[in-house]
């Protein structure tokens, strides 16, 4: 299994003067899952090079496995800190695209091109897409058959009471929950902060930081399928 993972070089959050990037929890458990699975991993950014990492997402209280084994594994340290440009990557070789989220994806994933491009050409290829978190957001102007990618798909994505939680409801470019209904999605959702995938086909999306490890492994079965 060859899988692509796609993080954001963007780190302001909106006019706040705070960083933002993408959330540590939501690269490190998937990339162990694929790993631990024997998958080849690429990593790959706007701007290649070290991504952002939201600073808030390394919190004390926010610690997890992956991220305490992620802390002490520096061959994939090394790996985070030469991504790939995302205008160089193709998704020819690959089995299926992932995109961690944290709000820096809404900023600059969202238009970038390339990556609409990507998704696209994964989507159309019968090769499967997954976003968890924030990261739905890219999923804003990718088209299938000329409609939005999400129009009569399951779909989940951080939820406007989680927005409201975290106090950035006002900041962020839109909300992904209102984004993912107002394009036609059939938007569901749990608890905050549950675990929470939806698989619709190809296209595998999760609610919040702790969906990322079960988006991952959703993802393992229909390639393992």
């Amino acid at each position: 299994m060859k899988i692509l993972m796609v993080l954001t070089s963007h780190d302001q959050l909106g006019n706040t003067g705070e960083q933002t990037g993408f959330w540590l929890e939501e690269f490190a458990a998937p990339y162990y899952v694929f790993r631990d699975a024997g998958a080849e991993i690429t990593l790959a950014s706007p701007k290649g090079g070290q991504p952002p990492i939201d600073p808030k997402s390394d919190d004390p209280d926010n610690q997890t496995e992956a991220m305490t084994r992620f802390k002490k594994d520096s061959e994939t340290q090394h790996l985070l800190a030469k991504t790939e440009k995302l205008g160089d990557v193709k998704a020819d070789g690959f089995d299926a695209v992932f995109y961690p989220g944290g709000h820096g994806p809404m900023w600059d994933l969202v238009n970038d091109e390339n990556s609409i491009r990507l998704i696209e050409d994964f989507y159309n290829s019968d090769r499967p897409v997954v976003a968890v978190c924030h990261a739905p957001a890219v999923l804003q102007k990718v088209t299938y058959r000329g409609q939005p990618i999400v129009k009569g798909k399951r779909v989940t994505g951080f939820t406007n009471s989680e927005e409201e939680a975290v106090h950035l409801t006002d900041v962020v470019p839109f909300l992904v929950e209102d984004e993912l209904k107002r394009l036609g999605g059939n938007y569901e959702k749990a608890g905050d902060w549950a675990d929470f995938t939806v698989v619709d086909g190809r296209l595998i999306t999760g609610q919040n930081p702790s969906s990322s490890s079960s988006a991952a492994k959703e993802l393992l079965k229909l390639l393992q399928g």
